[in-house]
Formats: C-alpha cells, structure tokens, sequence
C-alpha cells in the first residue's frame, strides 16, 4: 500500500498537468537614476532656504500576489537621494542623504482594455540627515520616521505604431506614523552623551508632518527590456518642537524595466499556467 501511495504521489509531482492551473507572477524589476532641483530648509541648522541639485538612486520590484493574483499585488520601493543646496549668498551648502524603504499591496481593477486602477497602503521607513558646513555647534541634523501611507496609481497600455507603452501615474500619501526629532536647540550630545530624551519621539500625522510622492513614468518596451523615463516629485516636511523641516525635490526620471519571466504577450490570465503581470496591462 505504501508503495502505491509512493507511485501516486510522483506521478501527480512529475505530471505535466499538475499545477498547470496556477498562473506565472513575474517580478516587474526596474533601476532608476534621476536628476534634478532641490529645496531645503531646516530650521535646526539655519533660518535661510537652500537650493541645489538632487540625485536618487531608485530600485522598485512589483509582483503579483500569490492568494489572489488578479486582484492583488506587492510593492517594493528602495531609494537613495543625496542633495547638495547652496545658500542664496551661495557661500554656505548643505548636503542632505536619505534612504527610503517601502513595502505595500495594492488592490487592482481593470475597468477597461488596457487600464488597471490600484489602491492600497503601505509601511515606509526613512532615515538621513542633513550636515550644514557652516556650521561649528550643531552642524548636522538626523532623520528618522516609520509611517503607514496610502497609495494609488493607474497604468495604461497603448501602442505608438508598433511599440507598446505603458503610462503610470502614482501618488503615495503617509498617513500616521512616528518621528524622531530633536528639542529647538538641544544638541545630539545632550540626546546621546547625557540622556536627554524627553520629547525626541512623536507621533507623525498631518497636524505635524506632511509628505507625499507624485511619480509619472512612461515604459517604452523594447523586446525584453523597456525603457523609462519620467518626472518624480518628492515633499517631505514636518514641524515639531518649533522646528520646521521642508525638503522639495523635482527630477527627472531615466531607467531600465524588465520582468524575472519571459513570456508571450497577449495571454490572457484567465488561461491555464497563465502569466498575470502585476504592472503591464496585457
């Protein structure tokens, strides 16, 4: 009997049917560079806005989800910005570097060929700082805050003559979280050396701190890969402790996507072994 068993069990592991049902999640992979305009002031080192450039570093991976692939999916977004601003006079700079991390899932609908709505939240952690060089006593400011956001976007797939486009627009708005600051005109020595703590951790939420990202990208698809180009717009501030942090940044968006599985687009998901992306509109 228990080799009957033995034979079964292989021959439902090695049939070709077996699982043939369960459809195919690639993973949407893209690497992404931008450059532009930043802004920002930081009443903890000076009074006085800065203005430069800004630089990010920006990896993102979505996937279909497993319990329901046709109507959820995963979000994955990892960053890193540097900043280099100059005062007005322009002999003062401050240089600010964060790196953002952020994971959610988004509800997916397809109202229409070719266009798919999502919503959904999302947990996101940030951390940095901001070093004035001017500055001898407090030359630098650290940030940190974890936050659960809310998160749309839509995606919609056409063709120019042969090439295949898809536009995506997408806003993600933090809603509550937690923050760290700083007293108005405590040190990091007094927080770190001798134990002032008090009042360096609150709570995050519109009454105190306000961010948001507009994203627009364009994927050009040229074979296996696509091209991407974009605008991304980033606000972050806050005002806590009677200090008031604005950071905006505007930039221009260039990369590479591409999904982990090739397959032949114009399935549809429906089929059986289909492949369901979580991005493109097939």
């Amino acid at each position: 009997m228990r080799k009957v068993l033995w034979i079964v069990l292989l021959w439902l592991l090695t049939c070709p049917a077996f699982g043939q049902n369960e459809p195919l999640r690639p993973r949407m992979t893209s690497f992404m560079i931008e450059c532009g305009a930043a802004s920002v002031a930081d009443t903890y080192l000076t009074p006085i806005r800065y203005h430069g450039v800004d630089f990010a570093i920006t990896h993102e991976l979505m996937r279909a989800m497993k319990f329901d692939p046709q109507r959820w999916n995963m979000q994955q977004r990892v960053e890193v910005r540097f900043a280099d601003t100059r005062n007005p006079a322009k002999n003062g700079v401050l240089y600010s570097l964060f790196v953002d991390y952020s994971w959610g899932m988004l509800y997916r609908w397809r109202p229409v060929a070719g266009l798919s709505l999502y919503t959904g939240g999302e947990l996101q952690v940030n951390l940095g700082g901001i070093y004035n060089m001017r500055n001898s006593n407090n030359p630098a400011t650290a940030k940190a805050s974890i936050e659960a956001a809310w998160s749309a976007m839509a995606t919609y797939s056409f063709r120019i003559g042969k090439l295949p486009v898809t536009v995506r627009y997408q806003a993600v708005l933090p809603v509550l979280g937690a923050l760290f600051s700083p007293q108005y005109g405590e040190s990091y020595y007094e927080i770190f050396s001798l134990g002032n703590t008090a009042h360096i951790v609150h709570c995050a939420a519109w009454h105190d701190r306000f961010d948001m990202l507009n994203l627009l990208t364009a994927d050009l698809q040229l074979g296996t890969y696509a091209l991407r180009i974009g605008y991304r717009n980033n606000i972050k501030t806050s005002y806590v402790n009677r200090l008031n942090t604005q950071i905006f940044t505007h930039a221009f968006v260039l990369g590479i996507t591409g999904e982990l599985l090739q397959y032949k687009r114009g399935r549809q998901d429906g089929m059986s072994g289909a492949v369901i992306s979580a991005f493109y509109n097939d």
